[in-house]
């Protein structure tokens, strides 16, 4: 297990070129709830819930349906239509429902011959697809990539739903695992693994992930799994952190009708949702790894320099520091030759972020 400090450096300008996109935010239903469920009355719910309890004042707006929504069978004209036992009144009217109450609806499809529970893909139908979301009201599609037949065939893939989409007229947002990846056998490896192994993976390619990240394209790790019932607190503060520095899509997989309160308290964060929403959409890489920030153990100490973050100059002359996780700390004014103490628990997280301090004069 590892013990992680982080360190988030506040951006003082933005891009001016009229690209304000930011990380996707909302819910979604697949790790909390998966196939087993009773979809009209369960994403209804949610979608109240988001409005009712903070949510949305959060900035939570997608209520996201993944996989084991269709029927196995298209319609006589080739179209998708939903389960009849999970989807009775159909994705229009909960689109319609969700819209009401200013959200968005978000849904899931396969760019291969068949989604990963067993479901038709969208190969060889990706202008009727397209046509089909769009004629119900979908804001989003999470575009999968399993059981494509010719891996090499992906970018075409994705091309041609992107392109699909695009004809419909209306604005329908693309989520998908992106295909210009060095690797394709690491993902296939990856993807359905833990949270560490997602990791591990993104640090080891951040040289190339990184810097394709940005307004209008987010690397995703996948769904937050807070509030759910296989992390510690600690971890959930991990996580919660690592997705906020990556810029990552933050959707959440938990009932929200009945989550605990810290876990609620962890994912409204707004000085950690700030971090995610930076306009400047930079996202976050790993720069140091020391002996201390990998043992297991008790709680440690860790003594981080000024002089060593990557972008120290902000503090010359001086920068406010402030912890963010575990707990809110206001650290002072600092300058190029502080040393910041932290305490960093065994699975936890320490969470600073540095700004400067403009000169007077200027």
């Amino acid at each position: 297990l590892t013990a992680i400090a982080l360190i988030r450096i506040i951006s003082t300008s933005a891009l001016d070129n009229g690209l304000a996109l930011t990380p996707t935010m909302g819910w979604l239903h697949w790790e909390r709830f998966m196939c087993n469920i009773d979809c009209d009355e369960l994403f209804m719910e949610m979608a109240d819930v988001m409005v009712k309890v903070g949510w949305k004042d959060a900035g939570c707006e997608f209520v996201c349906i993944d996989d084991c929504w269709p029927s196995h069978k298209r319609d006589t004209q080739g179209r998708l239509q939903t389960d009849p036992k999970r989807f009775p009144s159909g994705i229009k009217k909960l689109a319609d429902y969700v819209h009401a109450k200013g959200l968005k609806l978000g849904i899931y499809a396969d760019i291969g011959t068949s989604t990963c529970a067993g479901y038709p893909g969208s190969l060889g139908y990706y202008d009727i697809d397209a046509k089909t979301f769009a004629d119900w009201g979908v804001d989003l599609l999470k575009f999968y990539r399993r059981f494509m037949p010719d891996w090499h065939q992906l970018g075409e893939g994705y091309a041609n739903m992107s392109r699909a989409l695009n004809q419909t007229g209306r604005s329908i947002a693309e989520v998908h695992l992106k295909w210009k990846i060095p690797d394709y056998e690491a993902i296939r490896k990856t993807c359905n693994h833990c949270v560490k192994s997602i990791l591990d993976w993104t640090a080891d390619h951040q040289k190339i992930l990184v810097p394709v990240a940005g307004p209008g394209g987010w690397n995703d790790p996948d769904m937050l799994i807070i509030g759910n019932f296989g992390l510690s607190h600690d971890q959930q503060q991990t996580q919660m952190a690592l997705w906020a520095i990556m810029a990552a899509p933050l959707l959440m997989s938990s009932d929200l009708r009945n989550i605990c309160p810290k876990a609620k308290e962890l994912l409204q964060n707004k000085q950690i949702i700030a971090i995610n929403q930076d306009p400047l959409g930079k996202q976050g890489y790993h720069t140091l790894k020391g002996d201390s920030f990998e043992d297991t153990g008790g709680p440690r100490r860790c003594i981080i320099s000024v002089a060593m973050l990557p972008s120290w100059q902000l503090c010359d002359p001086k920068c406010n520091v402030t912890q963010i996780l575990p707990v809110y700390k206001e650290m002072g004014v600092q300058n190029l030759f502080s040393e910041v103490m932290v305490q960093v628990n065994p699975t936890g997280t320490t969470l600073l972020t540095v700004s400067p301090i403009k000169s007077s004069h200027l």
